[in-house]
């Protein structure tokens, strides 16, 4: 199983002159802009962790995940929240992709975990040695100005600790500081079941 983000964040979409201001850096001089670069890789950095820890995308963009087998009767999707299902191939050994007609599956959204979901009994079949190939759209919002408040809090909060331990080699301050983590928490998945609580 592999998933891979075909579009970037623009840069545009982030925050940058935000992040400037949180961090009180100088402004009305002409170099005010000359770390825009490196808060910009903060801010996705940032992000990129936030990610990780909820498992969720948070500006929306385009992903493709390659799977060898999967359920027939419905499909959890590797990543939340899926807005879009733009294809779906099949390849067998020989590795030849046939576009599946959409009206043989849909897309269950759902804020955890979103379903590719057969319209009929089942998916279509993934050959032996062969693998689907899905492109999606996921995020949780297609600019920074919709997301949720806490999770755009959580994501200026993390920059900013980047940007100010961005010399720091310890592992100790480089963790996630507890008023980020604890912004979003209400957002990472539950998990049921044996080694729940490990």
């Amino acid at each position: 199983m592999m998933l891979i983000e075909e579009t970037t964040v623009p840069q545009a979409v982030l925050p940058v002159a935000g992040l400037r201001s949180h961090l009180r850096l100088g402004s009305g001089f002409a170099e005010e802009s000359l770390q825009d670069g490196l808060l910009e890789g903060f801010l996705r950095a940032a992000m990129a962790a936030i990610e990780a820890r909820i498992g969720k995308a948070l500006i929306a963009r385009d992903y493709t995940w390659t799977v060898e087998r999967w359920n027939d009767a419905g499909q959890g999707l590797p990543i939340a929240p899926v807005s879009a299902v733009l294809q779906l191939s099949i390849a067998g050994r020989d590795g030849v992709p046939a576009v599946i007609d959409p009206a043989r599956y849909r897309l269950v959204q759902d804020a955890v975990r979103p379903v590719l979901a057969p319209v009929g009994s089942c998916l279509p079949t993934i050959p032996e040695g062969g693998r689907a190939v899905l492109r999606l759209t996921a995020g949780m919002s297609p600019d920074w100005g919709n997301l949720p408040a806490d999770i755009a809090q959580a994501a200026m909060l993390l920059a900013a600790h980047y940007y100010e331990y961005r010399d720091e080699t310890s592992l100790g301050r480089g963790c996630m500081p507890f008023g980020v983590t604890s912004l979003i928490e209400r957002y990472r998945p539950v998990r049921i079941g044996l080694g729940a609580g490990q």
